[in-house]
């Protein structure tokens, strides 16, 4: 999907045909500042990295999963029910932030949300005493640290700024 400048089109700037004109990657926030910035931009593609390991990390384990899911003690219905569900999540997050990078104000919120969910979800898993197995609960560590960055930098002033309403 192509990048939307989400720019009002001023009468100035519609052309003979009807139409804006196109503006390159010069992508906007609905409120009309554009992401342009280089901090901004850094942040957006760190967020994209950090959510694509996210994601990378919880498409190997649930690969692991499967190879292992003869082994009853190691692959519980609570590890393929956990698996299965942050690989949903991590999808899903992913998408969102990739829009987000194109300017598009409600998949930044999703992002947001769904970084502070998925590390209150994290911090419950391994807190709880013998629901998981340790090498499950170490994986959700690593994953806690990459959503760690990635809600901190979501929740940044600089992306909130970029993505504030008018």
């Amino acid at each position: 999907m192509a990048a939307r400048n989400l720019r009002p089109e001023t009468p100035s700037s519609v052309t003979a045909t009807g139409t804006a004109p196109a503006t390159g990657s010069a992508t906007a926030t609905a409120s009309g500042e554009p992401l342009r910035s280089p901090r901004t931009l850094a942040a957006l593609r760190r967020t994209k990295l950090l959510v694509g390991g996210y994601l990378g990390l919880s498409v190997l384990t649930l690969g692991a999963v499967v190879a292992l899911r003869e082994d009853g003690a190691v692959v519980t219905d609570a590890v393929w029910v956990r698996t299965v569900i942050v690989v949903a999540s991590a999808l899903l997050m992913f998408v969102a932030a990739l829009r987000a990078a194109r300017g598009s104000r409600p998949a930044y919120r999703r992002v947001r949300i769904l970084s502070g969910v998925m590390l209150a979800a994290i911090a419950v898993i391994i807190a709880i005493p013998g629901a998981f197995p340790v090498w499950l609960k170490i994986e959700q560590g690593v994953c806690g640290i990459a959503l760690l960055g990635v809600a901190l930098t979501v929740n940044g002033r600089r992306l909130r700024s970029s993505f504030a309403a008018r």
